[in-house]
């Protein structure tokens, strides 16, 4: 555990923004926090950066909070002074933190792409060129855990992938824990390896990356006798199959002849108990985490 929210709750006078979330992140986890605009999501990103003080709950953390620039955080709009370079925007959040120039500066514009933009001021900059200049503030002081406020929104489809490079280079390279909100499932499902979705200040559901990697495709589920030894089997003749546990089975990914199949078990011994077809859309599984489009 590297961040966790304990009955979390938020008020904003008799209002209720947050209802009892509870949210735990692994170390090394991209979170992805999904929910429509007006869900819940950025009060519970600036109570877990300490921007917001919960009504009702507790954050833990596990990781050295004290020290300055443990947590870099992008929350709602960046921070960023239009007239400066990006050089310069970094240099004053290093002043913020009370730390010395040095070589970490151009490692940070090295790695968020913008080490050849020179003179040029951050308000000339594309926005998907001011986003990676608002991650790369948050980098400064080496943060364990990243925490980032719909850093997608409004982004063209090369800022997004430029956006998405970045972060997962950051996750794999150095190691950075990344809290992620969006409204885009599609997106998100690129990125996260774990999510929680948030309708009306509430946690509907969290979930893995092999749910939602899934949930867009067909699969055909089977239980047998024998699900190790068939899913082995089927791997070994070139089929895209896996074993799930919990009840035993074995999933085959995309549109298979169901008679090859069959003969694959038939000519080992194993007897197929069940067999069903299920295909799934990722805008639906959306709408069936939070119930639907209609909301109090």
């Amino acid at each position: 555990m590297i961040l966790k929210a304990t009955g979390l709750c938020k008020n904003y006078g008799t209002k209720p923004i947050l209802k009892d979330v509870n949210i735990t992140i692994n170390k090394g986890d991209i979170y992805g926090l999904v929910g429509r605009n007006g869900a819940g999501k950025t009060t519970i990103m600036r109570i877990m950066t300490g921007l917001q003080v919960p009504t009702k709950g507790n954050i833990e953390y596990g990781y050295e909070r004290k020290r300055l620039g443990s947590t870099g955080a992008l929350v709602e709009l960046p921070s960023i002074y239009a007239n400066k370079s990006a050089e310069e925007n970094i240099k004053f959040q290093y002043l913020n933190l009370g730390l010395k120039f040095d070589d970490s500066i151009k490692e940070i514009l090295k790695l968020v792409g913008l080490d050849n933009t020179g003179n040029k001021k951050a308000g000339k900059f594309s926005l998907g060129m001011r986003q990676r200049l608002g991650i790369a503030i948050a980098m400064v002081g080496d943060p364990e855990v990243l925490v980032l406020d719909e850093p997608i929104n409004g982004l063209d489809p090369q800022g997004i992938i430029e956006v998405r490079d970045l972060l997962l280079k950051l996750n794999r390279e150095k190691g950075i824990t990344i809290l992620i909100s969006s409204h885009i499932l599609s997106e998100l499902s690129k990125l996260a390896t774990r999510f929680g979705f948030i309708e009306d200040g509430r946690m509907i559901r969290e979930c893995t990356a092999y749910d939602i990697e899934h949930a867009g495709e067909k699969l055909m589920i089977i239980k047998s006798s024998n699900p190790q030894e068939y899913n082995a089997l089927l791997n070994a003749n070139g089929f895209k199959s896996e074993l799930i546990s919990n009840p035993d089975k074995v999933t085959i990914h995309g549109e298979v002849d169901i008679i090859d199949i069959a003969m694959i078990a038939k000519n080992a011994g194993i007897k197929i108990t069940d067999l069903r077809t299920v295909e799934t859309d990722l805008e639906e599984f959306y709408v069936d985490v939070v119930g639907g489009m209609n909301h109090d």
